[in-house]
């Protein structure tokens, strides 16, 4: 994952995020500050539906602690895909003023990017 010329390293226990209780873990940096989360997967229903959400005290610069997923159901001969976040603000005095001022713009980011990756993922799989 990389914005604004950032980057994130990931590691993941031996179920690598494909079940209840999974851990994963990113470190990275973003205009020269580091930052990391741990998330753990709390539901998984495949390939319909995975929740997952933060463990500990993520150090994020403009969303703290979140619960983010996705779902996918039928819709005639296609499928919907729902993406959602629901997130707090940083703890800290810089996460308290980046939080209202971005918060949502990166909220926005993070399931927008979501939803491209799956449709890309998709985009050769139609069926007549």
């Amino acid at each position: 994952m990389m914005m604004l010329g950032g980057s994130m390293s990931y590691e993941f226990d031996e179920a690598k995020g494909r079940a209840v209780g999974s851990l994963i873990k990113m470190r990275g940096s973003i205009l020269g500050l580091v930052l990391s989360v741990e998330e753990v997967i709390i539901e998984r229903q495949p390939p319909r539906r995975k929740v997952w959400e933060t463990r500990g005290r993520p150090n994020l610069l403009v969303i703290g602690g979140y619960r983010m997923g996705f779902e996918i159901s039928a819709s005639g001969a296609a499928s919907r895909l729902r993406v959602f976040i629901d997130y707090g603000y940083p703890a800290t005095i810089a996460g308290k003023l980046l939080g209202p001022l971005f918060g949502s713009m990166y909220a926005r980011w993070c399931v927008n990017r979501m939803a491209k990756d799956a449709a890309d993922a998709f985009a050769g799989s139609v069926r007549s």
